[in-house]
């Protein structure tokens, strides 16, 4: 007779994968964390400071994804919406503005590189839902859209944290 009383597991082959996982990126941002400098800065607080919080906590959430999926698995999940296979589709759209975005960044600027990326961006997730991509009138919109999103974090960056992002032209306002 068997008296083992301890929880039979219930849980999906990925999730204990999820919670190694998170224990290994912890364990990487740690090791990244140790090549950088801890001389303190202001108020106290090195340059090395925060990436040390991200990987403990990163590494806190691991554990206790671990610790969930051996005491019975992820019980309060609910069942994954959406379709049952991704939608190449949309990743394509998706993965072409961000290679864009990386590509022309330095060539057109950064607003309109941007505004590029949350066009076709938008196009794949509207795709992803089943939706249309969009007409002519639609992605003028999402263009509009994307550089009013664009222009003021640009203008945050170059004008007031004085970070150099690339610009159109000279004068550092496009």
């Amino acid at each position: 007779m068997n008296n083992d009383t301890s929880p039979t597991p219930n849980h999906r082959p990925g999730q204990l994968a999820m919670g190694i996982g998170a224990l290994i990126v912890a364990a990487v941002l740690a090791w990244g964390a140790m090549a950088i400098p801890s001389d303190a800065g202001y108020a106290g607080v090195g340059p090395n400071f925060l990436p040390w919080v991200i990987s403990a906590a990163l590494g806190l959430c691991g554990v206790m994804l671990i610790r969930e999926v051996l005491t019975g698995g992820y019980r309060q999940m609910e069942e994954p919406s959406g379709a049952p296979r991704g939608d190449w589709r949309a990743l394509a759209w998706v993965s072409a503005g961000v290679l864009l975005n990386a590509s022309l960044i330095t060539t057109i600027g950064f607003i309109l590189s941007c505004s590029l990326c949350f066009v076709l961006a938008v196009r794949g997730l509207r795709s992803s839902e089943g939706k249309p991509g969009g007409d002519l009138r639609q992605t003028v919109k999402d263009a509009v859209t994307g550089m009013l999103i664009a222009a003021p974090v640009f203008w945050l960056f170059t004008k007031l944290l004085a970070v150099n992002l690339p610009g159109i032209t000279a004068s550092g306002w496009i």
